[in-house]
C-alpha cells in the first residue's frame, strides 16, 4: 500500500495526488472504449457479417466465456507478480485485437470466427487486467483514501456506460461500425499510456509465494471467501442480485416494446435511467458511508432502493413510464453504492497477498450468474410472458437484502478494515 505521509485534506480529494489522477484518466478512458466495444461488435456482426440473432448472442457470451474458464487462475497468478506491467500488457494486447478486426474488413478477410477471437481475447485480457486492477488501487491510493478512490471510480464507470453506448451509435453512423473500433483501440492506447507514467512503487510479493502450486493457492482463495463471515455473504448477495438483475435486463427490452408498445427511442431513453442511477450512487457513497458507517449505511440504502426494482413490471405507456425509470434509478443508486462500499471493503480487509485471489473467487462467482440469470430471464418470457418474467426476477433483486441482513454488519456500523484470523471460522 501507498505509505505517503499524512497529507491536509484538499477540496479536490483523491484528484489532489497525481497517480490517482492518471489511474482515473486511464480507467475513464478504457471504460469509454468498453462500452464502444459492446454495441460495435453486435453491429459488426450484424451489418457486415449478416450474423443471426444467435450468432450475436454467441458473440456477446464470448466475452464472459473468459471469467468462467480462467478467472480463479488468474487470481492466483496476479498476486504472484507486480499489478502495473500485466495491466498495461492487457491494453496493449486490447489495441491490437481491436486493430485486427479494421484491417481485415478493410482486405475483405473479416468473418465471424475472427469477431469471436477479438471477443474472448479482450474477455481474456479483461479478466487479467480487472483482477489486477482491484489490487492495484491500494498501491494507489492509502487506506483513508480507498472509499472515495472506488466512489471516484465507480461513478467514472457509471458514466461510461451512459455516454458509451451513445458515442458507439454516434461513431458507427457517421464512420461505421468498423472504423468505431479504431477509436476503442485508441482508447485502451490511452490507458496504457496513463499507466506507464504512474509513479507509486508496487512491493514484490514473498519469496516463497511463486513455489506454492497454483492448484493450492486458488483452493486457499475459495477457502478465504467460504469461510469468512463478512466475505461469504457478500459473494453470495453479488451472484443473487447479478442473476435478478440480469434476468429482467434480458427482457426489459423486449417487455417495453410488446408488452408496453414503446418505440425504439423511448426505450433507450429509460435505460439510461439505471446508469444515471449509478452515476448519483457512486457520488452518494462516500457521504452515506461517512453519516451511517459503511457497513450499516450499506445495509440501510440497500433496504430502500432494492425493493424499487417492483416498480419495474408495473410499467404502463404514458405517466406509466415513470414508474421504470424510478426504479430502475433507485436500484441503481443501491446498486452502485454497494459496489464501492464492498470493493473498498476487499482491498482493506483482505491481506495484500491473498487480494488477487479474493478479488478472482468474488468475481467468478457473480459473473457466472450473469449468463444464468440472463438464460432464467429469457425462459420464464417465453413460458409465462414478459410481464409475469419481469415480476419474478425483479422479486430476487427486491428481496436480495435479505442475505445482507442476516450476515455481521446487521450488528455494526462499520465493516473491519483487517482480517483477523479467528473471524475466518
Amino acid at each position: 500500500m501507498n505509505d505517503t505521509p499524512d497529507r491536509p485534506r484538499t477540496r479536490w480529494g483523491v484528484f489532489a495526488q497525481p497517480d490517482f489522477r492518471l489511474l482515473w484518466t486511464g480507467e475513464t478512458v478504457s471504460g469509454l472504449g468498453n462500452s464502444i466495444t459492446v454495441v460495435a461488435l453486435p453491429l459488426i456482426a450484424v451489418e457486415v457479417l449478416d450474423a443471426s440473432s444467435t450468432a450475436v448472442g454467441l458473440l456477446a457470451g464470448a466475452v464472459w466465456l473468459p471469467w468462467l474458464l480462467a478467472g480463479l487462475p488468474v487470481g492466483a497468478w496476479v498476486d504472484r507478480m507486480h499489478k502495473r506491467p500485466l495491466m498495461i500488457a492487457c491494453d496493449l494486447v486490447a489495441v491490437v485485437a481491436l486493430v485486427s478486426i479494421p484491417l481485415a474488413a478493410w482486405l475483405d478477410a473479416l468473418t465471424f470466427q475472427h469477431l469471436v477471437v477479438v471477443a474472448l481475447t479482450c474477455g481474456t485480457a479483461a479478466v487479467c487486467f480487472s483482477t489486477a486492477y482491484h489490487s492495484y488501487i491500494r498501491i494507489v491510493l492509502d487506506g483513508r483514501d480507498l472509499l472515495e478512490g472506488n466512489a471516484t471510480l465507480q461513478g467514472s464507470e457509471a458514466a461510461t456506460q451512459v455516454a458509451g453506448p451513445g458515442a458507439a451509435g454516434l461513431l458507427a453512423q457517421a464512420f461505421g461500425a468498423v472504423t468505431a473500433l479504431l477509436a476503442d483501440a485508441v482508447t485502451f492506447l490511452v490507458s496504457a499510456v496513463c499507466l506507464r507514467r504512474i509513479s507509486a512503487v508496487e512491493p514484490d510479493s514473498a519469496p516463497d509465494e511463486g513455489r506454492v502450486p497454483l492448484r493450492r493457492q486458488i483452493g486457499e482463495g475459495l477457502r478465504f471467501v467460504g469461510q469468512d463471515r463478512y466475505l461469504r455473504p457478500m459473494v453470495t448477495w453479488g451472484a443473487v442480485i447479478n442473476m435478478g438483475l440480469m434476468g429482467y435486463q434480458a427482457i426489459q427490452v423486449v417487455f417495453l416494446v410488446r408488452a408496453v408498445g414503446l418505440d425504439p427511442a423511448v426505450v433507450g431513453l429509460l435505460l439510461t435511467s439505471g446508469s444515471t442511477g449509478g452515476i448519483v450512487g457512486a457520488l452518494a457513497a462516500t457521504r452515506v458511508s461517512r453519516r451511517f458507517g459503511t457497513a450499516r449505511g450499506l445495509l440501510l440504502l440497500h433496504i430502500a432502493t432494492a425493493p424499487f426494482a417492483l416498480l419495474l413490471p408495473m410499467t404502463t405507456a404514458g405517466p406509466g413510464l415513470l414508474l421504470f425509470a424510478m426504479g430502475a434509478f433507485l436500484v441503481g443508486i443501491g446498486v452502485s453504492v454497494a459496489n464501492v462500499v464492498v470493493g473498498s471493503f476487499r482491498q482493506t480487509y483482505c491481506p495484500p497477498h491473498m487480494l488477487g485471489r479474493v478479488v478472482a473467487t468474488a468475481m467468478v462467482i457473480n459473473h457466472s450468474a450473469i449468463p444464468l440469470g440472463s438464460l432464467l430471464g429469457g425462459v420464464l418470457g417465453d413460458a409465462v410472458g414478459y410481464r409475469p418474467a419481469m415480476w419474478i426476477m425483479t422479486g430476487v433483486v427486491a428481496c436480495s437484502w435479505l442475505i445482507l441482513a442476516t450476515s455481521p454488519m446487521r450488528h455494526e456500523r462499520d465493516l473491519p478494515q483487517t482480517h483477523e484470523p479467528e473471524q475466518a471460522h
